[in-house]
């Protein structure tokens, strides 16, 4: 059976962060810029997926905190443009659950990572074009991939939370 190949459709799909800020709240931000594809059999059973976010469209609300965000204190974007994400093994867990299984790389560092996807179907939108949706979510420890900035609190802490959840609601059109 022939794989079907599918494309983000960057105009219905966010790639979302979160992470703690002095221990006491949660930040979220986003990457506006993204891309990716996906080759699956029906009902996406043994899919490949590729990702790539622009770390220069990253979008916290606070022009200021993403100015520092792109700098060398954090993703250096300038001299790594981009973050990737290739999958190396896609397992069903239930009915519409998968366990995508692959290799994330943020300024060179490349780790295995595990997301969790919710497959929530497909259906022709009104110009007959077929779209499959899934969410994704995952955690990762920004320490592993050279993140390593931060400044202590005076009430005892630091700034940045070392934990960075990621959730991803991913529209695909088939092609």
């Amino acid at each position: 059976m022939e794989n079907t190949k599918w494309e983000i459709d960057p105009t219905h799909s966010q790639v979302h962060f979160k992470v703690k800020h002095l221990g006491i709240a949660t930040l979220t931000g986003r990457f506006d810029e993204i891309t990716g594809t996906a080759e699956a059999e029906e009902n996406f059973e043994n899919a490949a997926f590729s990702f790539s976010a622009n770390v220069d469209s990253i979008n916290t609300n606070d022009q200021k905190r993403d100015t520092h965000l792109k700098s060398i204190d954090f993703f250096d974007a300038e001299k790594f443009p981009k973050i990737t994400f290739f999958s190396t093994k896609f397992k069903r867990t239930g009915d519409t659950n998968f366990e995508l299984i692959g290799k994330l790389t943020i300024k060179e560092i490349t780790k295995p990572t595990i997301l969790k996807i919710k497959y929530s179907g497909t259906a022709i939108d009104p110009w007959g074009n077929t779209k499959a949706g899934l969410e994704l979510n995952g955690k990762i420890n920004r320490k592993d991939f050279g993140l390593i900035w931060n400044a202590a609190i005076e009430a005892g802490g630091v700034l940045v939370g070392e934990e960075i959840k990621i959730a991803a609601n991913i529209e695909l059109l088939k092609k």
